[in-house]
């Protein structure tokens, strides 16, 4: 049963993943790191398999082995999630607290992938496809 729940998971953020590597406004990476970590709780094999695909390759790999993203990928998550939390914050238009904590998430958020996350070059790519 635990399994299932892990593939399901990860299958959910495969799918999101992959509809983000062609929209400009949902990122991929969050969705693909969350696609990779459930099939590894899941199954060996299915991770095997996702860690192999171009998908995987072109959005995660830099990320995972430590050399960082690029600007452009960086930017795309940060406005996301500033669209997500603004909505969050417009609804609580009445919670001062809940209001003050989100625009702390916020500014964390938006410092960690400024100077958290290294940045590295467009043209840099490590992985042949």
């Amino acid at each position: 049963m635990k399994k299932l729940f892990w593939c399901s998971i990860g299958m959910f953020g495969l799918i999101l993943g992959a509809v983000g590597a062609v929209l400009p406004l949902l990122p991929s990476v969050p969705f693909l790191l969350l696609a990779a970590f459930s099939f590894g709780k899941s199954s060996k094999k299915l991770h095997e398999w996702f860690i192999g695909t171009k998908l995987y390759k072109k959005h995660l790999y830099d990320f995972v082995k430590g050399s960082g993203m690029t600007w452009k990928t960086k930017i795309r998550i940060m406005i996301v999630v500033t669209g997500i939390m603004a909505i969050g914050f417009i609804c609580m238009d009445a919670v001062a607290i809940g209001r003050a904590i989100l625009m702390g998430v916020w500014v964390f958020h938006v410092l960690y992938f400024c100077f958290g996350i290294k940045t590295k070059k467009e043209h840099e790519n490590t992985v042949t496809e």
